[in-house]
């Protein structure tokens, strides 16, 4: 596994893989086991977008594997003054032993891999979300046991996040439904990907995608770049909303998970949040593990 810029660029049995180690290295943690499988590498930490949960997961986790992080601002550093991402990938590649990026475009990620010598990591563009989705899977499988014989539902826009369940979900095996508005779906080569799939269904009813899932997912409305678009997007996502009568079109034991923050009483009810809230934490923490599995395989070679 030389990076990670997309699921689309994994096969299921990579996934799997990565998952297995997640696991082991959570387990090593909680058992207080040290595992510096990178002990003295550095880790490169771009920043294009602000961030909570993959600052703190990756910065601990680099540290907890034996190594460093150094972070970058787009605000403290020439990448913000528009440095050509060619030449600061051949730059960084001569300091760094790999380079995590959060930013817009999905071609900023594709060409630091490019240009760059150093294995490189997607934080987080617009187009996908790879880290997010591995912990998710990882949450699923400690909670379901397996994949097999699973639907995962995401209802909400047809973002990144919809983006890498889509693909993340079929890759490993379980049946996807997906309810988006019109004017919010996918892009197209993510729906070519799904519909070589028979256990794909894209639908504008919420109730319908729900319907006899075991996973429920969603995430805001309105994403980071988009505050503009609020007002149209909530009168777009009017129905979207996971409350007790989605919920109600799920199976019994079925559990909710999203990815954070959640704007309660828009996307998710205070509710149906609470009440899958171990769940969801549990996701939030296992970004960590599923991140310490990408940088092993990536960068401890």
């Amino acid at each position: 596994m030389k990076h990670l810029l997309k699921l689309l660029d994994m096969s299921g049995e990579e996934i799997i893989e990565v998952l297995n180690l997640a696991d082991q290295l959570k387990y090593e943690t909680k058992h207080g086991i040290e595992h510096h499988h990178l002990k003295g590498k550095c880790l490169g930490m771009i920043f294009e977008k602000s961030s909570t949960r993959t600052r703190v997961s990756f910065e601990v986790g680099i540290n907890q594997l034996g190594g460093y992080a150094v972070v970058l601002a787009s605000e403290g550093s020439q990448i913000g003054r528009g440095e050509p991402v060619q030449d600061t990938a051949r730059v960084l590649s001569r300091y760094v032993d790999g380079i995590m990026i959060r930013t817009f475009e999905q071609q900023e990620v594709e060409d630091l891999a490019k240009y760059g010598s150093v294995p490189v990591i997607n934080g987080l563009t617009d187009f996908c979300h790879p880290c997010q989705v591995l912990a998710d899977l990882m949450t699923i499988r400690e909670s379901k046991g397996s994949f097999e014989g699973l639907k995962m539902c995401f209802i909400g826009d047809g973002n990144n996040m919809m983006n890498s369940l889509i693909v993340g979900g079929l890759k490993v095996g379980m049946s996807v439904s997906v309810a988006c508005p019109e004017g919010y779906r996918p892009p197209q080569e993510i729906l070519d990907f799904a519909n070589s799939y028979d256990c794909f269904e894209l639908t504008d009813d919420p109730m319908q995608a729900a319907k006899n899932a075991d996973v429920v997912i969603t995430d805001v409305w309105t994403s980071m770049g988009q505050e503009d678009e609020r007002q149209k997007r909530e009168a777009a996502f009017e129905g979207y909303c996971i409350d007790k009568n989605l919920m109600a079109q799920a199976k019994p034991d079925a559990m909710v998970q999203h990815c954070l923050p959640a704007h309660r009483g828009e996307e998710i009810t205070e509710e149906i949040f609470e009440a899958n809230a171990q769940y969801i934490f549990e996701e939030a923490e296992n970004r960590l593990h599923a991140q310490k599995a990408v940088m092993v395989k990536t960068m401890a070679k």
